[in-house]
């Protein structure tokens, strides 16, 4: 197996992390009975960016790296809102 072979099933891989995000957030949905993103959602999504992310570089895809760098970024920020939001429905009222 080759070099590029490698990177394929690294750009394989990260597919599959991305895809599998969508997979968690319907099984979620419907166990629920509702349109629900969980966490485990932005999860995937970084992992699947970022390894989506090496093989754009791999790559040379100046296209494919900006999408998924700014991908990362916006899920980042997502997770930062949603622990913002625990953080603050945790404090006491009052």
């Amino acid at each position: 197996m080759g070099e590029d072979d490698w990177w394929l099933l690294v750009g394989f891989g990260g597919q599959a992390l991305f895809m599998g995000r969508f997979v968690v957030q319907w099984l979620v949905s419907e166990r629920r009975g509702r349109s629900v993103i969980p966490v485990s959602f932005w999860y995937l999504s970084i992992l699947g960016a970022l390894v989506l992310f090496a093989y754009a570089l791999h790559r040379r895809d100046p296209v494919f790296v900006a999408g998924q760098g700014l991908g990362v970024a916006i899920y980042l920020r997502n997770l930062h809102l949603l622990r913002a939001e625990r953080a603050q429905a945790q404090q006491p009222s009052g």
